[in-house]
């Protein structure tokens, strides 16, 4: 299971901001209460859509954890995830959601949530899930034992494993695999993003490495069958 990258030092004094990115307004405010109520937290800023959370960390506005709805209008499934993780990797990103099935939650978990919370769960369980993250814990209870292999039968990557190898990537990294997604070479990508050829190949090498491919069409399948081309480079982090 994936470990969830978090600033110790944030967990060490406890949280006292957070980020919900949820698009109802209405649960976006009760969850507010409950992490007041169970968690310590003071401040809570709410955004209704993955652009405005990632507007809100872009202007540098500091937050001790962030609060994830997986269904948000503007991002399919865990394409969300591996955007703030890239925009903010040293805060932890806890799942609330009504999305609940096993593969999901796994994937999840290893493209470096914190953990899952169920929409609607009792106040007893978001306290505990407050006290495993800041003990550095992941907090998915009753979440089945993670299978041991990486591959499935055929020999491809389980959901897991790519998720696991898609959140290795740089913001530029990730970027320049969608750009290759989209059927570019090396040259047009260089153009795109004014940077020389050589800095593209270099990244290429780079990409392929971390997702354990040997070409540039096995790592567009990779992508591909997590179903997170086309977003996979919304977010920030190191170029």
């Amino acid at each position: 299971m994936a470990d969830i990258r978090h600033d110790p030092q944030i967990a060490a004094e406890g949280f006292r901001t957070a980020l919900i990115v949820e698009d109802h307004p209405l649960f976006g405010d009760a969850l507010a209460m409950t992490l007041r109520s169970v968690s310590g937290v003071a401040h809570v800023t709410h955004a209704e859509s993955l652009a405005q959370a990632c507007a809100l960390l872009g202007s540098g506005h500091p937050f001790d954890v962030i609060l994830l709805d997986l269904n948000l209008p503007d991002v399919d499934g865990l394409e969300g995830l591996l955007t703030l993780r890239r925009t903010a990797p040293g805060v932890p990103v806890l799942l609330v959601t009504s999305v609940n099935e096993t593969q999901v939650i796994r994937s999840a978990l290893a493209g470096g949530a914190a953990g899952f919370v169920p929409k609607h769960s009792r106040r007893d369980v978001f306290r505990a899930a407050f006290e495993a993250l800041a003990a550095g814990e992941i907090f998915a209870p009753d979440l089945p034992a993670e299978p041991a292999l990486d591959e499935d039968a055929g020999g491809r990557p389980n959901p897991e494993s790519i998720m696991r190898r898609l959140s290795q990537l740089t913001k530029q990294q990730a970027r320049i695999l969608d750009l290759i997604c989209e059927g570019q070479m090396n040259k047009q990508i260089a153009h795109e993003l004014s940077i020389a050829e050589t800095t593209v190949k270099a990244h290429v090498t780079a990409i392929m490495r971390k997702m354990g491919v040997s070409s540039r069409t096995q790592a567009v399948l990779m992508a591909r069958d997590a179903n997170l081309r086309g977003r996979i480079a919304d977010g920030g982090g190191t170029a």
